[in-house]
């Protein structure tokens, strides 16, 4: 083996040992977990981190659609063969890396043995191992999305002041908790109206949560819902992009910077193609509770 490759070889298990993966959910749709998941990639890029947005959002409100992306290629095609992983990635604001949505028909942990391997291999195989991957899932509470909060080291919980957004965020952390021994969540309050409702919609949260159910919740940051996030939305652009300035650009920009102070993976092996290895193996624990 030449030294290049040994160089090479050293390099990328460097990079793999620094991965951080943050999965951002919510109870239902509606919420602008979408916005919020390319807010905070896009801020980590400008903040340096190399990060690769990865889309499992299978709704309408799309990373390529938020953002005016025309894709041609998605895990799907890298699966069958078609394509390899470097061809379905876009390039986005902040210099990140965006892998679109499948179709509808593509789950990821229903794939025969050797397809998941398949995704591993491709991942783990990219030139430029990401720093930070951030997973866009689908609203809600199903058990693909469960299994991509648990493969995840960081989950983030986005909620709005809506009766029902509380609601099912409420249940999203139970049933994720119990169900899937996930106790630690990050939360991002959106969509506020007012300076303080944030807090006050997360104190709301958190009350709830300490009386029934045995988790921690963080409280990562509040969105304002200003005129610029609108506006940015209204142009298929990023508010961290296009008006950093904003009251909604800065607390993203926060948001990124609380998210790149918590710690990557602690496993030796922890690069992305790791995260995938958990997230195909993941289920619901055998007994108690996982931190």
């Amino acid at each position: 083996m030449s030294n290049n490759t040994q160089g090479s070889n050293l390099q990328r298990m460097m990079r793999r040992e620094a991965a951080k993966v943050v999965a951002v959910c919510s109870g239902k749709g509606g919420v602008g977990k979408t916005n919020v998941a390319t807010n905070i990639a896009i801020a980590l890029g400008k903040r340096g981190r190399d990060t690769c947005l990865l889309d499992t959002d299978l709704s309408l409100a799309n990373v390529d659609v938020l953002l005016g992306l025309q894709p041609l290629y998605n895990l799907s095609h890298v699966v069958s063969g078609e394509v390899d992983l470097s061809s379905t990635m876009l390039p986005g604001p902040g210099d990140i890396r965006i892998v679109p949505a499948s179709s509808g028909s593509f789950c990821m942990t229903d794939l025969p043995a050797a397809a998941q391997v398949g995704i591993i291999r491709a991942f783990s195989e990219l030139p430029s191992q990401p720093e930070v991957l951030v997973v866009d899932t689908a609203p809600g509470i199903s058990k693909n999305v469960a299994h991509f909060v648990q493969a995840a080291q960081h989950p983030v919980v986005v909620v709005c002041d809506e009766p029902a957004s509380l609601t099912d965020a409420y249940a999203l952390i139970k049933v994720f908790s119990q169900n899937y021994g996930i106790s630690r969540f990050h939360v991002v309050t959106n969509q506020s109206r007012r300076a303080g409702d944030g807090k006050a919609l997360f104190h709301k949260l958190s009350r709830v949560t300490e009386n029934f159910l045995d988790v921690v919740l963080r409280h990562a940051g509040d969105v304002p819902n200003d005129r610029y996030l609108v506006k940015a939305v209204q142009e298929q652009r990023a508010v961290v992009d296009a008006y950093p300035l904003s009251a909604s650009g800065a607390a993203f920009t926060e948001i990124a910077k609380t998210i790149d102070a918590l710690p990557a993976a602690k496993e030796a092996s922890g690069g992305i193609e790791f995260f995938f290895e958990r997230l195909l193996m993941a289920g619901p624990p055998s007994r108690g509770k996982v931190a």
